[in-house]
């Protein structure tokens, strides 16, 4: 892995909340805080979290878990002892599954959210650093997308994340808290889960290929996508739970690598990537319907975040992609 750049050394000997640490990007983030010596506490009440992604943890004096919801006040309360800054991952995500169920997603990502923003307030606690989404774009055909050009929501968890951030503006400008939110756009890497109706492309594209199976595309494969290993997300939050720069605060930035690929072409890479490393890919393919609440292409501007964090993605799709194929065995 390249390293962190030398700002986040500064989160040294700091305490802080991963909520969601169980999960995909969370768990990455917790072992990328505790390689920095900082203090980690997870907390995770295990829906889409997995206890197999923070195990290698527990030997650490610097890592602590603690099974809770975030839309328990009390839970908020009793976690947030003693903690400097909150890096806010837990989510129910998918724009699918919100759709079928939006009265949950609502429930967890935008209740869950403000309980967990009001009980940072109550303890005192500044720094807020928070997961949203690139969906929050919504119908919008910019491109390639910029903070201020937003469309209509067309998911649930769109408007569940467009609230994430209308919260963390108000409590940013009544309470001065020190909110970033990060726009995470189409991220893939390791610990990512293959299973489910509700798995993200990529870790399903790849257990197709190794194990048998069909692939459904939906569409036609070309609709495009800014694809963004792990490790730049994690970089986005480091920088942000460390910067000083006061004019980032209140503010919402695109975590991306600022390049387009097709569907069509991340399946090529994978399988030009399993093929490399001798594994024959055994899947078969298939095009069906546009899925609802899809957009055609998404690609990131990504100069605030360069401004603001001095953010520069660490590693290009076909890095990441090696990596993750090397993860995977």
């Amino acid at each position: 892995m390249k390293p962190f750049p030398a700002s986040v050394e500064t989160l040294k000997g700091k305490h802080i909340l991963v909520t969601g640490g169980a999960g995909f990007i969370g768990s990455n983030l917790v072992e990328a805080l505790l390689s920095l010596e900082a203090c980690v506490t997870v907390l995770d009440n295990l829906s889409t979290g997995f206890e197999k992604n923070i195990e290698e943890f527990a030997g650490n004096a610097n890592f602590s878990f603690v099974k809770g919801d975030i839309r328990d006040a009390e839970t908020c309360s009793e976690v947030l002892k003693g903690i400097d800054a909150i890096s806010h991952q837990a989510a129910l995500g998918s724009v699918p599954r919100s759709i079928e169920f939006p009265l949950t997603t609502h429930d967890v990502n935008a209740t869950g959210f403000l309980t967990i923003l009001q009980a940072a307030k109550e303890a005192g606690i500044q720094r807020f650093v928070y997961a949203s989404s690139s969906s929050v774009y919504g119908d919008s055909l910019a491109s390639p997308k910029a903070e201020g050009m937003e469309g209509n929501a067309l998911s649930p968890y769109a408007v569940s994340k467009q609230l994430n951030e209308q919260y963390a503006g108000v409590y940013y400008r009544l309470h001065h808290m020190q909110t970033i939110g990060l726009r995470y756009f189409n991220v893939f890497g390791p610990r990512q889960n293959p299973d489910g109706v509700y798995a993200a492309a990529i870790p399903k594209f790849l257990d197709k290929m190794k194990h048998g199976g069909e692939i459904v595309v939906n569409g036609d494969g070309n609709q495009t996508r800014d694809f963004t290993f792990v490790q730049n997300a994690v970089l986005a939050n480091l920088l942000s739970l460390s910067s000083t720069n006061e004019q980032a605060y209140g503010r919402v930035y695109n975590v991306a690598c600022g390049r387009s690929l097709t569907l069509n072409d991340v399946i090529g890479s994978l399988e030009d990537g399993l093929k490399a490393s001798g594994i024959s890919p055994v899947h078969s393919l298939v095009y069906g319907p546009k899925r609802v609440g899809d957009i055609q292409d998404s690609l990131a501007d990504i100069t605030s975040i360069h401004q603001a964090l001095g953010y520069d993605p660490l590693f290009t799709f076909e890095e990441g992609i090696g990596l993750y194929l090397a993860f995977n065995g």
